[in-house]
């Protein structure tokens, strides 16, 4: 080999060294990305799969011939989701159907315990506003109406206020506290969008003017 060819050889290694590994282990790495990245999309769908089939095989509990959940069921069912899909929406919907079963089964305590879990770290807004909402009405239904308002202070989403505000009249009606339920009402009232139907707020309204009558 001449000179002339060594010094084509060094340079070529030279400029491996500098760029061709670079190259490949570039080229390698975007094709680890492209098909983990699917990978990762396929897993996710089996994943919300799975977990969509067990949430509809729980409302169905209630396909029963005298249209109560079956407890035992409901019970295994919830359980799965937590374990295996714990944290997403469909697990957290889940928990919202089981705080609803344990109402329905005069067991406000475990309604609480699975209401409490969605609202300390929910999913999406939508998620920890109705668990916020349905756990205050439960805690007032074991008689912590103050604690239940609690829980409505403070400004929320647009989309809640008058939910939220309607709820917060309500729990002011139990303890009598009339005038700022009125207030809450007919706040409840004016963030409805213009078409919402607010009679039922007005009926309350009117409950209120005629209870002072």
């Amino acid at each position: 080999m001449s000179s002339t060819d060594d010094d084509q050889l060094a340079e070529f290694k030279d400029w491996w060294q500098r760029n061709g590994k670079p190259l490949v282990t570039g080229g390698l790495l975007a094709l680890v990305v492209v098909f983990g990245w699917q990978a990762w999309h396929k897993y996710q769908a089996n994943q919300s799969q799975g977990a969509s089939i067990i949430y509809q095989q729980l409302l169905e509990t209630t396909l029963t011939p005298n249209g109560k959940p079956d407890l035992a069921q409901v019970a295994d069912l919830a359980g799965k989701l937590k374990s295996e899909f714990g944290g997403t929406h469909y697990a957290q919907y889940g928990s919202l159907f089981v705080a609803k079963v344990a109402v329905d089964s005069g067991k406000l305590d475990d309604a609480v315990a699975e209401l409490k879990a969605v609202m300390d770290k929910p999913a999406d807004a939508t998620l920890g506003e109705l668990a916020r909402q349905r756990l205050a009405r439960v805690l007032a239904a074991q008689g912590k109406v103050e604690e239940g308002l609690k829980l409505l202070d403070g400004d929320a989403d647009k989309a809640y206020v008058s939910t939220r505000e309607e709820l917060k009249g309500d729990l002011l009606v139990q303890l009598k506290r009339t005038d700022e339920a009125r207030a809450a009402y007919e706040k409840a009232k004016q963030s409805l969008p213009e078409d919402g139907a607010g009679d039922a707020l007005q009926i309350k309204l009117d409950d209120l003017s005629k209870g002072e009558a």
